[in-house]
């Protein structure tokens, strides 16, 4: 089975948002993207408002950074038996971005600002498929604006807070087991924008020039969905079923502590140990409350609700960094990131597995003021098949991958 799911995958140019565990998209900076995603216990660049704001008050110069990468992914699919079905998404490709900028008030206050997309996701199965009356298309977006201040203590010693203000938006449709006079199935599709607020705040301790530790912690953001749109296409005769009303929904984003450590065996060389905890327990279900009753046809009253039980998860990462020349800095890194779904609870919207990540970038320096930094991750999620008996979900056998190349530019003042 698992050649064939394979072959699936391979058929075609992969497209989409691969995630991180759950719908978690990990690229936020472009150096740390080449070394694994790593960065917490390092005092890099403008990415630190990401990783770790107490680190930002260590950093030398102002500057401006500005960031993206384009995600190209597939998910393949394969029913359990009787019938063996297959299907696999096609996805629009996924353009996570990051902007940071950070200023000097003193030699020991910096003050910052980043703009960055830390989750999201972008699923399209079509309707064609055999699980779309679970799921055709789901988009989920979540942009922060995250305002930020450190505080250099000491030459050893930082800290730093910064206040996370989250745009958010979803989109989820599926089809109605109705059908019109030609065949056609009927259609619900929920839309909708959300906001949330939260917080980030770090730790940076440097005791020696070649060891440093960073502690970060971003907070969980509960993003909620007010007067979202929920339209439904049926036959006439079913309207009465099936109003057009409005729905609320609240989804959350999971706080994230991370523990970083930073080695420079020499001065041409760093090399970076993150651990994430990430903390998807507080993903218990899928609820949509809507204004008017509707139905899927069993009547569904008020609330449509399904079981995720998400459980609490670890990235664990690794990279380093070499300075080939003055102009020109080399990187590569790796993860293993432990999935948060439990059996039973696999669902198409992120039919999530243990994943493994590997990247390779580079830094050049164009000039004293500007510089260029490239990246590329490959991401690997382990094949898995579960009844998805407990969540509403589609079972079956599900296998993606994932390429993601980004770029950056950082301009320092």
């Amino acid at each position: 089975m698992k050649s064939k799911i394979l072959a699936l995958l391979g058929g075609t140019l992969l497209s989409g948002v691969a995630m991180a565990g759950g719908y978690q998209v990990n690229l936020a900076g472009q150096r740390q993207i080449g070394m694994g995603h790593t960065g917490t216990g390092l005092a890099l660049d403008n990415a630190s408002i990401f990783f770790n704001p107490g680190a930002m008050s260590h950093l030398r110069e102002n500057g401006v950074t500005i960031g993206g990468s384009a995600i190209f992914s597939k998910i393949a699919y394969r029913a359990l038996e009787p019938g063996n079905t297959e299907a696999r998404t096609d996805n629009p490709a996924g353009t996570p971005f990051q902007v940071y900028g950070v200023y000097g008030i003193t030699d020991k206050l910096k003050a910052g600002i980043g703009v960055y997309t830390p989750f999201g996701s972008t699923v399209k199965w079509g309707n064609e498929w055999s699980g779309r009356f679970g799921l055709e298309q789901l988009k989920l977006s979540a942009v922060y604006i995250q305002p930020t201040l450190s505080y250099k203590i000491t030459e050893k010693l930082g800290v730093g807070a910064g206040l996370t203000y989250v745009l958010g938006s979803v989109n989820l449709q599926r089809s109605i087991p109705v059908q019109d006079q030609q065949g056609n199935y009927g259609h619900a599709e929920l839309d909708g924008d959300a906001t949330g607020v939260g917080y980030n705040v770090g730790v940076y301790f440097a005791p020696t020039e070649k060891i440093s530790l960073g502690l970060s912690y971003r907070s969980q953001v509960d993003v909620n969905v007010e007067e979202g749109d929920a339209t439904f296409t049926v036959p006439a005769s079913l309207d009465a079923r099936f109003p057009d009303t409005k729905f609320e929904a609240t989804l959350p984003l999971p706080a994230t502590l991370t523990l970083g450590i930073g080695i420079k065996p020499t001065d041409k060389l760093t090399l970076a140990i993150d651990v994430n905890r990430v903390e998807w327990s507080a993903y218990k279900s899928l609820r949509f409350d809507y204004e008017e009753p509707v139905s899927r046809p069993a009547p569904e009253g008020l609330v449509s609700e399904n079981a995720r039980n998400y459980e609490d998860s670890y990235i664990y990462r690794i990279g380093a960094e070499y300075k080939a020349t003055d102009a020109l800095a080399l990187r590569a890194g790796a993860y293993y990131d432990s999935s948060p779904v439990q059996d039973g609870y696999l669902t198409p919207e992120t039919p999530d597995a243990d994943a493994r990540g590997v990247s390779v970038g580079l830094g050049y320096n164009l000039s004293e003021k500007l510089s260029l930094d490239a990246s590329f991750l490959y991401i690997n999620k382990k094949e898995r098949t579960d009844l998805s008996d407990k969540s509403g979900g589609i079972g079956g056998t599900y296998k993606a991958v994932a390429y993601i190349p980004g770029i950056g530019l950082n301009y320092k003042f």
